[in-house]
């Protein structure tokens, strides 16, 4: 046997044994099942009553504690006469009551919307309107936001809080310690939740909000109870592991994928409020963590800090989470002397998931070829002008080669990994099914994410859709530029779109990014030239002071491809591609001349 073909073998066998684990724990689900995501965890307390559950900056608590304060919230909600129909705002900092409370109300049968905490005003009132919230629970970091928002609400909001002093109690706005410390810690009969399966909704998370106001992805008890077991099983987690978990749990990578490893096995989950860069090898070392959740930019961050005395002191074996760009992962891996790392590819809403159990750096998932015609995944091909899959003359879509970027899409079918449960907005919902894709009448989800896969099966992500565009005849991946652009001399940060500029096809390259110190114009496009094509190559640049980004770390586009290159609008000095230096400082006249066509790009 050849030295290649065992290390295939060996890499198969790998992927196989997670792949395995994985299933073992998500087959038993059944959309029709009576068993729900609460069912899931009291099954754990019941086995690990004595274990640690969860520990936060207040505390710990143990399984036990923990199922009885879900109890306590449970039956503070039916005590306040809260029904099936309604849907109860959580609006929290991570800390044990988070997870408590939303599992609670499941006892009871209600579900929860998980908003963010970084939102305010009107965008924290859509939110709230959109899942049909009327009663809101804050904790006393969050409160003040709600109220701000609570003009442009559409129903009366009740406010609950914990923490809320005397003083700030009003009419519509109540203390929630004393209310839950006073309900009844016995668990709810089963009896309560008869009639819910796992088609039912179980919790409401939003999108980032990166390209405009967030949508409600509908979280049905069978998808929570999917994401928590399939990360109980991927990652081999046993009553010992303690997972490390900073990431906001208002999302679905930190509040179902970061605690199914521990809340499922016994384990411990370890939350902090945010991430913290200056301390996060600290903590990793004194709270004994062995796995930890990321996204990406976390990775991203951490690589791009100075050395810290503890960055391998630690005893984390497993890092597992997604979006680890492949110029980030090296380095991350080597530096910090992480054993493995777990990447995956999904989405809050969609049904298309891949692993990359074999741990190859840049590649979010796997295939291989004995299980092609048994996931629910493909790539079609896909036209950038109309921003649709390329249709053949018979109607349907046409299969991206091999090495040829496609967009990934989901088969919908009535199973409960290939279940597309939608948005609170129907007709958000309409928009990202694709129909007579391969066959009549078939219905497919779209990702709205490009990749491409290899012959062994790896797939590697490309950009979203609209954030590729058409520049000079070609199409330009944003997510390729950032990535080249990202080892420029003294640029920390960069953020790559398209805008567009009057009398020209296409969309002309722009980046915004932030500087170590001092900008070179000089240094920057001569990296440029040698990192990109010309088509590739940012016409305007904009030096930034500072960014604005989500809750996981994502900046918001939306805002900068509005700016535009106007230098009038935004922050920041705006450079256009040309001069001594490559980029010269647009000034009002020139950026007239250019809407006037006057100067050519």
């Amino acid at each position: 046997m050849t030295m290649g073909l065992a290390a295939n073998i060996r890499r198969d066998l790998r992927f196989a044994g997670g792949l395995r684990r994985l299933l073992s724990r998500i087959k038993p689900i059944q959309l029709d099942g009576k068993d729900l995501v609460c069912d899931d965890f009291e099954e754990a307390v019941d086995k690990f009553g004595d274990n640690i559950a969860i520990v936060d900056d207040r505390g710990s608590l143990t399984y036990r504690e923990l199922d009885s304060l879900a109890n306590r919230y449970a039956n503070w909600a039916r005590a306040r006469n809260l029904r099936r129909s309604d849907v109860v705002g959580l609006v929290m900092t991570n800390r044990s009551d988070y997870i408590a409370a939303w599992m609670g109300f499941s006892k009871a049968g209600i579900a929860t919307a998980l908003i963010n905490t970084n939102l305010t005003g009107r965008s924290l009132a859509h939110c709230l309107n959109i899942a049909g919230v009327a009663q809101v629970v804050a904790d006393e970091d969050c409160w003040r936001c709600v109220e701000d928002a609570r003009p442009f609400a559409d129903k009366p909001l009740m406010l609950w809080v914990l923490g809320l002093s005397e003083a700030d109690e009003a009419s519509t706005r109540r203390s929630l310690d004393s209310a839950v410390r006073s309900a009844s810690s016995v668990r709810p009969a089963r009896q309560v939740r008869d009639g819910l399966t796992n088609r039912d909704t179980a919790l409401y998370i939003y999108t980032s909000g990166t390209t405009g106001l967030p949508k409600a992805a509908r979280i049905h008890h069978g998808r929570a109870r999917t994401y928590m077991r399939a990360f109980a099983g991927a990652t081999a987690a046993t009553a010992k592991d303690r997972i490390f978990n900073v990431l906001p749990l208002y999302h679905s990578t930190g509040g179902l994928v970061g605690i199914g490893p521990a809340l499922l096995n016994g384990g411990r989950v370890i939350v902090r409020r945010k991430f913290s860069a200056s301390s996060f090898w600290s903590d990793a070392r004194e709270s004994g963590a062995t796995m930890f959740v990321y996204i990406g930019e976390l990775c991203r961050y951490l690589v791009n800090c100075p050395e810290h005395e503890d960055e391998r002191a630690h005893k984390l074996r497993l890092a597992f989470g997604n979006g680890l760009r492949p110029d980030v992962w090296p380095d991350f891996q080597s530096r910090f002397g992480i054993p493995d790392v777990l990447e995956f590819y999904g989405s809050t809403e969609g049904n298309v998931s891949v692993f990359n159990f074999d741990g190859k750096p840049g590649a979010i998932g796997r295939v291989p070829w004995f299980l092609k015609t048994q996931v629910n995944i493909r790539l079609v091909k896909f036209d950038i002008d109309t921003e649709l899959p390329v249709r053949a003359t018979n109607g349907l879509c046409l299969d991206a080669p091999v090495g040829e970027i496609g967009e990934a899409i989901g088969v919908i079918s009535n199973d409960i990994r290939h279940d597309f449960s939608g948005y609170a907005d129907k007709a958000a919902s309409e928009k990202k099914i694709l129909t007579d894709v391969f066959a009549k009448g078939d219905r497919w989800f779209r990702t709205g994410d490009l990749m491409r896969q290899d012959r062994e099966g790896y797939f590697y992500f490309v950009d979203r859709i609209g954030d590729t565009f058409r520049w000079k005849g070609e199409n330009v991946s944003t997510s390729e530029v950032e990535q080249q652009l990202s080892e420029a001399p003294g640029i920390s940060e960069v953020i790559a779109y398209g805008v567009p500029v009057p009398g020209t096809d296409g969309k002309a390259g722009m980046v915004t990014v932030l500087a170590d110190g001092k900008f070179s114009a000089r240094a920057f496009a001569d990296h440029v030239d040698q990192a990109l094509p010309v088509y590739a190559r940012p016409v305007f640049v904009r030096l930034a002071k500072t960014l604005e980004t989500t809750g996981t770390f994502k900046y918001r586009k939306v805002d900068l491809v509005a700016d535009g290159f106007d230098p009038d609008k935004g922050t920041g000095i705006v450079y256009v591609r040309g001069g001594k230096s490559g980029y010269q400082k647009l000034t009002p006249d020139a950026h007239a001349a250019i809407l006037a066509g006057d100067t050519r790009l």
